[in-house]
Order: structure tokens, then sequence, then C-alpha cells
């Protein structure tokens, strides 16, 4: 089987990749774009992507893909996971983190840790990748320029650790999820799911949308507006919980609250409890 993900060994992505398939062929993808083309293009059998940190919030240039493309092959989410994140200052050999003038990750990162690059004074460099700023840094062999990435990610390329734990929140966790080709389908243990609807342009239709859906036992757990196709309207992601396997979603979405309009399952899965 064949893994894809956004990235370069050593990343957050490839990490969590490692520990859902360890056994896995792994492909690393230049952006989020190439990833999901890969899946919907038959590339790869599986898609690990960021889809939420608990500092930052949505991924939103992977949250924005999970509705897939019209006339592409359809795929859904079959499972989450959830992948620590403690950054580190990586730098080349002898170089100290008073000399660091410059610190590289990719965008995520640099905004999970951006009160500590503050009191630092180091001027923060987006990358695509935090492993991929940590290559860029070892092939410049400069000490006044280091990356933000995962601790081990020093190992791979020959960088040392010039301060572990850099982040702006303890609690600083980033949560996957797997993507498969193919309708979503409920198994009997999955009690999550991922919905994708619009509401009714009417007073307080999406108060109604959400109350109903508590009213019949779910408890959502994230919601997000984002634009739609037509301008100036707006989708809502919602990440609800909800009683076990097909009739406990059923329970829930069937039939779709009164003010709901195109609602779509997006895949459901078993919730990870931290």
């Amino acid at each position: 089987m064949r893994i894809g993900y956004q990235g370069e060994p050593g990343s957050y992505s490839y990490r969590a990749v490692g520990e859902l398939f360890p056994d896995c062929d792994t492909v690393g993808m230049i952006g989020f774009a190439a990833a999901f083309s890969a899946l919907e293009d038959d590339e790869v059998d599986r898609l690990v992507l960021p889809v939420e940190n608990s500092t930052t919030g949505s991924v939103l240039p992977v949250l924005d893909r999970l509705p897939g493309g019209d006339g592409r092959r359809p795929f859904a989410i079959v499972a989450e996971h959830l992948v620590e994140v403690r950054h580190a200052i990586l730098g080349v050999s002898g170089a100290t983190l008073a000399g660091v003038s410059e610190v590289r990750s990719h965008p995520e990162a640099l905004s999970q840790a951006e009160r500590r690059l503050l009191e630092l004074g180091v001027e923060p460099v987006a990358r695509r990748d935090t492993a991929g700023a940590v290559r860029e840094v070892a092939e410049l062999a400069d000490p006044s320029i280091a990356a933000l990435a995962p601790p081990g990610a020093a190992e791979i390329y020959g960088l040392e650790i010039l301060e572990r734990n850099v982040m702006d929140r303890s609690h600083n966790t980033t949560r996957f999820v797997v993507l498969a080709p193919g309708a979503p389908q409920v198994d009997p243990d999955d009690d999550k799911t991922t919905l994708l609807f619009t509401a009714s342009h009417t007073p307080g239709a999406l108060a109604l949308v959400l109350a109903e859906l508590g009213l019949r036992g779910a408890n959502l757990t994230r919601i997000e507006s984002r634009p739609a196709d037509e301008a100036w309207s707006y989708r809502f992601f919602v990440d609800l919980v909800h009683a076990p396997g097909p009739e406990g979603l059923a329970a829930v979405i069937d039939p779709p609250p009164a003010t709901c309009v195109d609602l779509r399952v997006l895949g459901s899965y078993t919730r990870v409890v931290e």
C-alpha cells in the first residue's frame, strides 16, 4: 500500500504516516494540491493530511479540498489521528541560539511559536514544510539560519538541537485525517462524522440546524464556515460525535434538519480520545 503525505521525511506528517502505517511505502508531496491530486489520480492508496491544530485552528488549504472536485475520483475520511507537536530550533554544528537571526519553517509551525520567536528576536521565514526547512538549513551551513521543526529531524539532516519545546501553548497537538478512495461508509464502530452543508437564507437558519442536530443526540466538536462557489455564500464544515454505526449517524442526519441545504457526509470514523 502506498501512503501519500505533504512534506518530506522528518516532518510531522511523515511521523503521522509512520504511526498509522508503519509497514507501508510512503510518498511525500510538494503541497496539498499535489497530495489531493495523487489520491484522485490513483497514485496513492491513502492520504494522511493535517486538518486542525489545537493552537492555530483549521488547516484551511486541506479543509477547502475535502469536498473533492467535480468529475474527479471521490474520496472520504476514514480515520483520524493525533500527533503531539513539540517544535525545536535546529541549527548547524557550532551554531548558538544567540547567533541565530533567521528561523525557517512551515507557516503553521511559525504561528504556533510566534511569541517565542519574537522573544528571541529572530526573523521567521516561511517554507513549504518543516523538514524541508531543516534540509535547507543543512545545505546552507550558515550558523545564523536555523529551522523550527520536529527534534527528530536533527539526526536525519545532521543538525543540532539549539532549543526544545518551542511553542506558545503546551497542549500543541495536530489532528490528522486519513483519506481513502470511494464514497463514505459507516462501519459499526464509527462514532464521529465530518459533514458539509449550507443553510437556507432565512432568519436563524444556521442556529436551527445546529440546535436540531444537538436535539437528535449529536455532540458538535467543531464548526467552520468557508466561502462557497457562489460569491458571498458560505458552507459549513461540522465534526460531530454520535452513537456508533450506520444507525447512530442516521438518527442524527436522516432526514436532514429542516433549514439545512445540500448536506453531505465527508466521512465517518472512530474518534480518537486524548
